[in-house]
């Protein structure tokens, strides 16, 4: 087996997967096109595996409660604390409706994971746990051990281990990976791993899925930021608040992208955002809006990761869709089982013909 790897993508997932081969000895390159074109460089950073849990979606449900068991052990290889912004989460529901919602998402998680620590809690209940919040919520539930990290925080810190592990960072994009040197090749691109894939003759299927997100700036009037994650719905629209120092986050919208490029937010997903989570937190009327982003999530067609070769010496680890920072644990230990010859998964990418 090969020692040098080169990794087309600086995101969290690349930069995870390139410091766990460092750790193993191998000889590792990341091929860095910036931040202006990566997921996580906009991203709320939540962790964990309840707020995830969908019904219908099992075996998402699955890989991130196996990415969650790996999250201690990941953040202490980074050494830095400030990654972690917040240990728990409140799960949040405005009305009657919206809290039935969460007793189905709840129940699905309870039977896939058994001694699930979930709390239902009355509205003021949950108020005590976060004095801001607003009165005359129907209710939710506390999510122990769904905590979050600061996204760009992350990145730096995989960043600094990978340097001091031996790795190195090219800050260059990649159009063609075969060209690239080193005994395997890992596409880690993102949305633009489809296309990377493709000049190396296979079809990998994702699509690109949209999603907005806002940073309020704490001034001297403001309440300080939630302690907890606080994931809501709201006459069944999803608001999430992170934690960050004197800051919070805001997400997420979410809708098919119309092109790779689609990252302008609209006015319309800024207002609804601004107005759930106003309602949800009435404090945040007083933060600064200090940034309004909108990033391109790569999702697969069923919404579990593709993590798989395309031939023998090039491997691709992409469609992770909304949960790509809470899984990039998970993606490094599947491709340290890939580049150590596990056989490849039964859902391979197609071969393009040589007429596409």
């Amino acid at each position: 087996m090969g020692r040098e790897l080169s990794v087309v993508g600086g995101g969290a997932i690349g930069l995870a997967c390139a410091l766990a081969a460092a750790d193993a000895g191998w000889t590792t390159t990341v091929y860095d096109a910036g931040s202006a074109s990566r997921a996580a460089h906009v991203a709320g950073g939540m962790l964990g595996c309840f707020g995830e849990g969908h019904p219908g979606e099992r075996r998402i449900l699955d890989i991130s409660a196996q990415s969650a068991a790996l999250w201690p052990d990941f953040l202490t290889r980074l050494g830095d604390p400030t990654v972690r912004t917040a240990t728990d989460s409140i799960l949040l529901a405005a009305s009657a409706t919206d809290l039935a919602y969460l007793d189905d998402q709840v129940g699905f998680v309870r039977d896939r994971i058994p001694g699930a620590t979930l709390a239902r809690s009355t509205g003021a209940q949950l108020r005590r746990c976060e004095t801001a919040l607003a009165r005359g919520l129907a209710g939710g539930y506390l999510a122990e051990g769904e905590g979050a990290v600061d996204n760009r925080l992350l990145v730096a810190a995989l960043e600094e281990r990978l340097g001091e592990a031996g790795g190195r960072i090219v800050r260059a994009g990649v159009d063609d990976p075969t060209e690239l040197p080193g005994d395997q090749i890992l596409i880690a691109a993102g949305l633009g791993s489809a296309a990377l894939a493709a000049v190396a003759g296979a079809d990998i299927s994702v699509h690109g899925e949209k999603g907005e997100i806002l940073r309020l700036r704490r001034t001297r009037w403001s309440v300080p930021p939630p302690k907890h994650v606080i994931r809501g719905r709201r006459h069944g629209r999803p608001i999430y608040l992170v934690p960050r120092a004197d800051a919070v986050v805001v997400g997420a919208t979410q809708y098919e992208a119309v092109g790779s490029d689609d990252r302008v937010p609209q006015a319309g997903g800024v207002a609804d955002l601004l107005a759930d989570a106003i309602a949800v937190m009435p404090g945040l009327s007083t933060y600064e809006l200090a940034e309004a982003g909108a990033g391109i999530r790569p999702s697969s067609p069923d919404g579990v990761p593709v993590v798989q070769r395309i031939d023998d010496r090039i491997l691709v680890a992409t469609g992770h869709g909304r949960n790509g920072i809470a899984l990039s644990p998970w993606t490094a230990a599947r491709v340290m089982d890939v580049l150590a010859g596990e056989p490849r998964e039964s859902r391979e990418p197609r071969k393009l013909r040589e007429s596409e």
